[in-house]
């Protein structure tokens, strides 16, 4: 077993109770309730508190990793504290709202085998909402849940025309691209293409379980792990890419189930965010002209990654386009977390300064890789974000 992954407890240790973690936590600035995420994993794990301490504090973690970035002697705050959230479930039972919120997948999966099922789970989501049935399970009615697409992105990939290449990836469009918002998937396809390169899908990825990890169903998210590393890895022996376009989607499969579980299998280096993987090729730079200012919100799982910003660097090709960093921290949705009644107003003040820079920009477009965080920003400003993939799809001139 990896050093590195077997050792996370170790991390705990390493603590030297800096408060680095809790000076860069966005909740705790939110919520003088929140104690702080080194209480949760580096204080709990070897000091074991009352339960009423315990339970209050995981329930404020969001998975932001903030605290990892943060912390100078590398504790995975983060991951040790999902692991915390872990063992707690294991003697307490999950509410009907963390069920809920952690099944995306299979949710989807079951409204598509239904005649016109996205239009009735959005109208179900609506009238959820109106009757107030939501807030009684404790999802918040402020907040507009994701809608379904009329068809996903593995249905439309099925219609979508494409020249052989011996040059291929594989797309792991993930739950959201994929039920959600489809026309990422297909901007995706549009810049490979672009670039000489036939793009895959395998019928048999699942969800990557970020969903799953933050509300504690650890025992269904190690099941969802084996089966997607060793796709990976099947991948891998082909000499074929796996590319995600969601930064929460590469990060979970490329490290954070490792982590989490002590278990190098589920380390794969075989997984490339999508501009990632792009800053690997001869880039195509037959590029239109795109005289625009994009303000990008950079995700905090594409930081946790240590890549760098890829998509500004290749957005930077495109003639007459200024792309402007935001800035301005975490956007508050964290996954599922802003969605929790409780936390809503949490999470929308943690997303304010964001918002804020938003609303006062004179920029003609807001982007950013991340499903949820776009979301967010839409929630929080009417402003819909773009996808950067879609940006680029639209530069390329035909050939």
């Amino acid at each position: 077993m990896n050093e590195n992954f077997a050792g996370i407890r170790k991390t705990i240790d390493h603590c030297v109770a800096c408060t680095a973690c809790m000076a860069a936590c966005p909740v705790m600035r939110a919520l003088q309730d929140y104690r702080g995420p080194k209480l949760i994993a580096p204080a709990h794990g070897r000091l074991h508190f009352s339960q009423d301490d315990f339970d209050r504090s995981l329930e404020f973690c969001s998975n932001c990793k903030s605290c990892d970035r943060a912390c100078p002697n590398g504790v995975s705050v983060s991951n040790l504290n999902m692991q915390q959230r872990g063992k707690f479930f294991e003697s307490h039972k999950h509410s009907q709202r963390d069920k809920i919120l952690a099944h995306i997948e299979s949710a989807g999966k079951k409204i598509r085998t239904i005649p016109f099922g996205h239009q009735a789970a959005n109208w179900g989501s609506s009238v959820g909402k109106i009757l107030g049935i939501s807030e009684k399970i404790g999802i918040t009615a402020k907040r507009p849940l994701p809608i379904y697409a009329r068809k996903n992105f593995k249905t439309l990939f099925k219609s979508i025309h494409q020249q052989k290449s011996d040059r291929k990836i594989v797309f792991y469009p993930g739950c959201y691209i994929n039920e959600n918002d489809p026309d990422v998937g297909i901007a995706l396809i549009r810049v490979m293409n672009a670039n000489g390169i036939e793009v895959l899908i395998d019928e048999n990825f699942r969800c990557c379980g970020s969903p799953l990890i933050s509300t504690g169903f650890m025992n269904e998210s190690r099941l969802l792990a084996e089966n997607n590393s060793a796709r990976i890895q099947d991948w891998k022996s082909k000499n074929i890419p796996v590319v995600a376009a969601c930064t929460t989607c590469s990060l979970v499969l490329k490290s954070e189930l490792a982590e989490i579980f002590g278990d190098d299998r589920f380390a794969n280096n075989n997984v490339f965010d999508a501009f990632e993987f792009l800053e690997t090729i001869d880039l195509n730079l037959n590029l239109a002209s795109v005289p625009k200012r994009i303000l990008y919100h950079v995700p905090c799982h594409l930081k946790s990654q240590g890549i760098g910003l890829p998509a500004r660097e290749i957005l930077s090709e495109i003639p007459d386009l200024k792309i402007e960093l935001a800035d301005a921290g975490c956007c508050g949705l964290s996954g599922n977390f802003g969605y929790k009644k409780e936390l809503y107003d949490v999470s929308m003040k943690i997303g304010r300064e964001l918002f804020d820079r938003i609303l006062s920009s004179d920029a003609d477009e807001v982007m950013s890789e991340c499903g949820p965080c776009r979301m967010q920003i839409q929630h929080g400003t009417n402003r819909e974000p773009m996808h950067p993939l879609e940006i680029l799809a639209g530069a390329y001139l035909p050939n």
